[in-house]
């Protein structure tokens, strides 16, 4: 009989990304970019993110190691859209910063 695993500081939604509960804007994906573009500890993580507590930090790297292959295919997915905007040429501000909102 498998058991669902709670993951504290961390909400997930059925049809959506991993986030940090007090700050639903910030996905898991979001941390753990940092950890593997720039080697970042969480104590770093912290530093670099103020509003970033510690165990919200550890908590999102505990989420990626355990669900690493949805995390990745969500970082992959946005990698391939930045990928394609870029190749379609430069968006009116306003595409800009739906692109943004919708990625939040």
């Amino acid at each position: 009989m498998a058991t669902g695993f709670a993951y504290p500081h961390i909400e997930k939604r059925e049809s959506g990304s991993a986030r940090l509960e007090r700050l639903p804007r910030i996905r898991v994906a979001q941390i753990v970019m940092d950890y593997l573009a720039h080697g970042w500890s969480p104590d770093e993580m912290c530093r670099q993110h103020t509003s970033l507590t510690l165990a919200e930090a550890h908590a999102a790297m505990a989420y990626y190691f355990d669900h690493q292959a949805e995390i990745d295919a969500e970082i992959q997915a946005e990698l391939d859209l930045d990928r394609k905007i870029q190749d379609d040429g430069p968006l009116p501000p306003v595409m800009n910063r739906l692109r943004l909102r919708a990625r939040s």
